[in-house]
C-alpha cells in the first residue's frame, strides 16, 4: 500500500511539472503609454490561448531599450518611437525582419479635470501664463519619447526656448500624466491615449500634426528570443482583433 501511495505521489508530482511546463510565458517590454491597452489585448489573447502567459514590463521606451541592450529577458519590445527601436536595431538586439509599426497616437496638452483652463491656443505663447510660476509636466525630453515629441512640437511652434526652464521632467509619460492628475502641474503634454485613459484630466489642445514627426509604435522580437510562443503573440498583436482593442483606447491603426 505504501508503494502504491509513493507511485501515486510520483505520478501527481510529474503531472504538476508537466502542467507547469505547458504554461508558456512571453515577456513583453512596452512603452508606458500602452499599459491599459496591451493588458486588455493580453486578456483577449488568454481567451484564445489559455495556456499562454503574457508578462509585461512597462516603462519609458528609453529605459526598456537600455535594459534589453544589457540582457534583460524580454521577448518582444514595443517602443513609443522609432528612435529606441532603431537603437536596438543598430545594436543587433532585435530580429529585424520581425519589426513592424503597430499603431499610431496623437500628442495633446492636458489640464486637471476641474481646471478653469478649457482651451489653449498653441499657435502663441499666451498659455504659458497659466503656468503661473508652476511647471509644465512632460516626459523628460532628454530620453522619453513623449518628451522628445513635445520638445520638437514646441520648437516648431517657436516656444521651446521660453518654456524649457519651466518643465517638470517625468521618467515616463504616465508619470507626467500623474502630475497633472494630482494637480501638481496645471498643464502637461501626453499622448491622446493617456488623456483618454484618465478620468482626472481633460484635453485642452491637440498639437498640429505638422509640428512633430508622426507618433508611431514599432514592435519587434528580441534577438535569440524568437520562440514559437513569442512569434504567436507578436502575430496576435498585429491581428485585426488586437488592433480593434488598441483603437478602442485611442490609438490609430497602421
Amino acid at each position: 500500500m505504501k508503494l502504491t501511495m509513493k507511485k501515486l505521489a510520483l505520478v501527481v508530482g510529474v503531472g504538476l511539472i508537466m502542467s507547469q511546463g505547458a504554461m508558456a510565458k512571453v515577456t513583453v517590454f512596452a512603452a508606458a503609454s500602452m499599459t491599459n491597452a496591451l493588458q486588455q489585448v493580453a486578456d483577449e489573447y488568454k481567451k484564445v490561448k489559455p495556456n499562454e502567459e503574457v508578462v509585461f514590463s512597462f516603462a519609458s521606451s528609453s529605459v526598456l531599450a537600455k535594459q534589453i541592450e544589457q540582457g534583460a529577458p524580454a521577448d518582444i519590445f514595443v517602443s513609443a518611437d522609432l528612435k529606441w527601436m532603431d537603437y536596438l536595431s543598430e545594436k543587433d538586439a532585435i530580429i529585424k525582419d520581425s519589426r513592424a509599426i503597430l499603431v499610431g497616437n496623437s500628442l495633446v496638452m492636458i489640464a486637471p479635470k476641474d481646471s478653469k483652463i478649457d482651451n489653449v491656443d498653441l499657435t502663441n505663447d499666451q498659455w504659458q501664463k497659466s503656468l503661473d510660476g508652476s511647471f509644465l509636466a512632460v516626459g523628460d525630453p532628454e530620453h522619453v519619447p513623449a518628451g522628445i515629441y513635445a520638445k520638437t512640437a514646441l520648437t516648431h511652434l517657436g516656444q521651446w526656448t521660453a518654456v524649457e526652464s519651466k518643465l517638470a521632467r517625468a521618467n515616463n509619460v504616465r508619470a507626467a500624466l500623474a502630475l497633472v492628475e494630482q494637480a501638481e502641474s496645471p498643464l502637461g503634454v501626453v499622448y491622446g491615449t493617456d488623456a483618454a485613459a484618465s478620468q482626472k484630466v481633460k484635453v485642452v489642445a491637440t498639437f498640429p500634426a505638422d509640428s512633430h514627426p508622426p507618433v508611431e509604435y514599432p514592435v519587434a522580437l528580441i534577438k535569440d528570443h524568437g520562440s514559437v510562443d513569442a512569434k504567436a503573440f507578436l502575430d496576435y498583436l498585429k491581428s485585426d482583433d488586437a488592433k480593434k482593442v488598441l483603437v478602442s483606447y485611442g490609438f490609430t491603426a497602421k
